[in-house]
């Protein structure tokens, strides 16, 4: 089978879809045929995430911005994204001559002023605005390359302490060598993960 033409830079290359590929679901049996592909699919999204444009304004060479919008989700929510991540790090760590699991890691977090629409947001008394916090687990640049482990996101009126167990769920699972975590001041409490 011949690769599509690559009509804007976001899309995907014969060897990034190869890489992808494996780690993207299959669609499922039965049913009506899908009219586009995964790897079309993919396309939209990355142009989207790149372009940052509307989803209604979405080019007619992609699938229909509901369909795109759909696996976007779909795959949100059974995991897809997060084992593509964890693929993509892991490679990029055995690349750079590293073992594929980290064994530190630093952990921070910013709250970010949003509106409600959109999800979830309180008051972080701390920063004085109304929001949302996102929490970053990444490889520590001193010991390793700084990638992202993993992203939470919550209200805003959580305190830092209070969101470590949520951050580092799973985490200890998936990286078995990991075993420090630093943190700053705001984490510093009777909160255990």
């Amino acid at each position: 089978m011949t690769s599509p033409p690559r009509l804007y830079p976001t899309d995907l290359s014969d060897a990034e879809w190869a890489i992808l590929e494996p780690l993207i679901p299959a669609a499922k049996p039965g049913g009506r045929p899908s009219k586009w592909t995964r790897r079309q699919v993919l396309d939209g999204i990355s142009y989207l995430v790149r372009s940052g444009c509307q989803w209604r304004l979405l080019p007619r060479e992609f699938p229909p911005w509901q369909t795109v919008y759909h696996y976007l989700r779909a795959w949100r929510l059974d995991g897809t994204w997060e084992r593509v991540h964890t693929a993509l790090r892991e490679r990029e760590r055995v690349r750079q001559g590293r073992d594929p699991q980290p064994s530190g890691c630093i952990l921070d977090s910013q709250s970010v002023k949003t509106t409600s629409v959109g999800g979830v947001r309180g008051y972080d008394g701390g920063k004085r605005l109304s929001g949302r916090k996102r929490h970053l687990l990444a490889g520590t640049l001193w010991v390793t390359l700084g990638l992202v482990l993993k992203a939470t996101v919550h209200a805003a009126d959580i305190q830092d302490r209070a969101a470590v167990p949520r951050v580092l769920t799973g985490v200890k699972d998936a990286s078995r060598r990991l075993a420090p975590v630093w943190v700053d001041q705001g984490y510093t409490g009777s909160a255990k993960a």
